[in-house]
């Protein structure tokens, strides 16, 4: 029995944005990533602070909102899901795969487009 996905898929993919923008703190969202996508994003927002600061660009917190939510079960306990966000300076797609282990979801892979 596992909650609906769509409000963690929201909240998942807005705090992705803002650990990307540097505004918060990677460990915020541990309980919610596998330990393969929460590395992949650790190397990801290294690297958007680095570039951050070679620009001389203070972290700011990015103002999004979410378009639209695609979501497909290919298997049961599994939810691929597609989130349109338009930001200030471009729309972007990010792509989650959540799987239900110990009656929760944990997301598996992002992909930012």
């Amino acid at each position: 029995e596992l909650p609906t996905p769509e409000p963690l898929l929201r909240n998942l993919t807005v705090g992705v944005l803002e650990v990307l923008s540097g505004v918060r703190e990677i460990e915020q969202l541990g309980r919610w990533l596998t330990e393969d996508a929460y590395r992949a994003l650790l190397t990801r927002a290294n690297l958007a602070s680095r570039a951050r600061s070679a620009r001389g660009v203070p972290a700011a917190r990015p103002v999004h909102a979410i378009l639209s939510v695609r979501t497909c079960a290919p298997a049961d306990g599994v939810v691929e899901a597609v989130l349109v966000v338009a930001g200030p300076a471009r729309t972007r797609a990010v792509a989650v795969r959540l799987e239900g282990i110990d009656r929760r979801w944990r997301a598996t892979s992002l992909a930012l487009l």
